[in-house]
């Protein structure tokens, strides 16, 4: 990581477009307004007149640069700064704070809270393909993060909040999260760890051909009908029983709760999803995998396009 903060993409305003050109339009400039990817088509304007990286479509009309339509657009921060704050938050494991970035570049607190959630944007993924498959395996956890913000209304007090002195999760904010042994992990942040809820979610994210490893909650029963279910009993102190165990997702959520916890400390619960988007992209571009920090980086650039996130105040 240190000798990647040597490269002049953190430094030099070109070689940053050019470099973010590269990975957001590797066969060429397309226009993010009509999808004209012609080339003929496209203009590169030069001359004084016009800032540099700004494209012209034949086809609508449009002008446009590599950062219309995506987290960047119509950022008065410097692409040198996205960059270096790009390459951070890919290469550290646990996530790195606000305020840490915001010392390290020299921008303000604010800015850069802004510039971190619009990469957990990037990160986010959608319209996949169901996890496992034949022969595979993934393993269904369910985990609490923090107090929700609103009271959660229990169906046996006639619609009453539950009492303050109550136990267990049902103050907390539950999180699904589905992995795929040596493969990707899939969270969710739900509003309530209902068996219906749940059980949904794992029949729309994982292939039927799967093997599927649970603990012994009753929140799974019944999905036998569905995969080839195996259950370890951790009331019993069993958590490995031949290949059958939950240890892979039980360590994704160790980090996930150190990072919470030692690195970010306050998550507003509108927020969860994009630290969960954000810990779920590296787990999914990891070492293991065969990603190293530069392909994390170029990755991440690369999903920038057609997503936006903008704070608007209300009137």
């Amino acid at each position: 990581m240190t000798d990647l903060l040597k490269n002049p993409i953190f430094k030099d305003e070109t070689k940053a477009r050019e470099w973010l050109e590269a990975r957001v339009w590797p066969e060429g400039p397309t226009c993010p307004h009509c999808g004209n990817a012609d080339k003929v088509k496209i203009t590169a304007l030069q001359g004084k007149a016009h800032r540099p990286g700004l494209y012209q479509c034949a086809e609508c009309r449009e002008q446009f640069t590599v950062t219309v339509k995506t987290v960047f657009e119509r950022s008065k921060i410097p692409l040198t700064k996205w960059l270096a704050a790009l390459f951070l938050m890919t290469a550290s494991k646990k996530g790195v704070s606000a305020h840490q970035v915001h010392r390290m570049l020299g921008i303000s607190y604010k800015s850069t809270w802004f510039m971190m959630h619009r990469l957990r944007e990037a990160m986010r993924t959608g319209g996949l393909v169901p996890l496992g498959g034949k022969g595979q395996v993934v393993e269904a956890d369910e985990t609490y993060f923090g107090k929700t913000e609103e009271p959660r209304v229990s169906p046996h007090r006639d619609g009453r909040p539950y009492k303050k002195g109550s136990r267990g999760p049902r103050d907390k904010r539950p999180i699904l999260a589905l992995v795929e042994r040596g493969g990707s992990v899939r969270t969710f942040h739900i509003p309530v760890a209902g068996q219906y809820i749940v059980q949904e979610i794992v029949k729309k994210n994982i292939a039927r051909e799967t093997r599927l490893h649970t603990d012994e909650s009753k929140l799974y029963n019944g999905m036998d009908a569905h995969y080839t279910h195996e259950t370890v009993k951790h009331t019993a102190g069993e958590y490995v029983r031949g290949d059958v165990t939950t240890n892979t997702i039980e360590s994704y959520f160790s980090i996930f709760k150190r990072g919470m916890r030692g690195t970010y400390q306050h998550c507003a619960e509108k927020h969860l999803h994009r630290y969960l988007a954000e810990f779920d992209f590296r787990h999914n571009n990891r070492i293991a995998l065969g990603v190293n920090d530069t392909m994390r980086a170029e990755n991440l650039a690369a999903g920038i396009a057609g997503k936006r996130l903008t704070y608007r105040r209300p009137h």
